[in-house]
């Protein structure tokens, strides 16, 4: 069986991620230079002023409340050092050994084997796992789990997905914008427009939010996949998240908001693979014993 090398699996997903993301600009450059040659440079701008403000309003809302708002969509609950000795205990080694900040520990009462990280940076994170993580794996298994969660943090990933997120938003939002604009241009022809040029702006903007949300989905398991290697890197044995992993096929669906879903160690739903922003189980398992 062929080995893998964990150093470079995590190297070649992190390009992936960074050639997958250079796919969404690409499509937002394109649908921005169609649009500015069937408008007007005023009504360009204002479409693009209007997508910047409600993106840069998700990003302050939503980017800087993010470990806030995941922890209060699932109900969960701050975990006391004295009733999770151990939960604290291994996070405070793991956090050692990668020289992370400590961040903050929580719970979800759920007896399904499941977690989570968010927040924005290193200090400003948080972990969560369920009571069934707890109950369900033994140390090894569950400093796996964790490593895997820490991974997130030490990888910026909700601030790359959050990146992600926000130019995707764009996309559809100036997508919709000139799809709507269209009604109302009348027989306007102080633009260079013509009607070939018109026609493939309707059919980038109709294609255009379909296919960045489908990069969005490749971005986000490359980015878990990731996760698992770095989770390796930390642990220097595969063993822990291989046996978890494991125990979480076994797992019923969890019912979860579908915002925070994608932040779990396995999704909590039975969607087809090419909309899904984890992959799939069985072949996480099986890469993992190759490392």
């Amino acid at each position: 069986m062929e080995r893998l090398n964990f150093h470079d699996e995590i190297k070649k997903n992190k390009i992936y991620s960074g050639l997958l993301i250079l796919i969404v600009f690409a499509v937002l450059f394109a649908l921005a230079y169609v649009i500015m040659r069937i408008f007007s440079p005023g009504s360009f701008f204002f479409i693009m002023i209007v997508a910047i403000v409600i993106s840069l309003l998700y990003i302050v809302i939503g980017y800087y409340n993010s470990a806030k708002i995941a922890v209060a969509s699932v109900n969960a609950k701050e975990a006391s050092t004295s009733e999770y000795r151990q939960y604290h205990d291994l996070v405070e080694g793991l956090c050692l050994a990668s020289g992370l900040p400590k961040p903050k520990l929580y719970i979800m009462q759920n007896e399904q084997i499941n977690a989570f990280a968010s927040g924005r940076d290193p200090k400003n994170a948080v972990i969560c796992v369920t009571t069934g993580c707890l109950q369900k794996l033994n140390k090894q298994e569950l400093e796996g789990v964790l490593s895997h969660e820490l991974s997130h943090i030490a990888n910026y990933d909700i601030r790359f997905m959050t990146l992600t997120a926000v130019l995707v938003g764009m996309i559809a939002i100036i997508s919709e914008i000139f799809l709507r604009s269209l009604w109302f241009r009348g027989n306007d022809r102080d633009n260079k427009g013509g009607a070939i040029l018109i026609v493939i702006g309707i059919v980038l903007a109709i294609l255009a939010p379909l296919i960045t949300q489908l990069v969005q989905f490749a971005i986000s398991r490359k980015r878990e996949l990731v996760a698992d290697s770095n989770a390796v890197k930390f642990t220097r044995s595969p063993t822990g998240l291989i046996n978890a992993l494991t125990k979480i096929k076994d797992n019923k669906d969890m019912k979860v908001s579908g915002a925070v879903a994608p932040l779990f160690l396995a999704k909590p739903s039975n969607v087809a693979n090419l909309f899904e922003t984890h992959p799939p189980l069985t072949e996480r398992i099986e890469r993992l014993k190759k490392m």
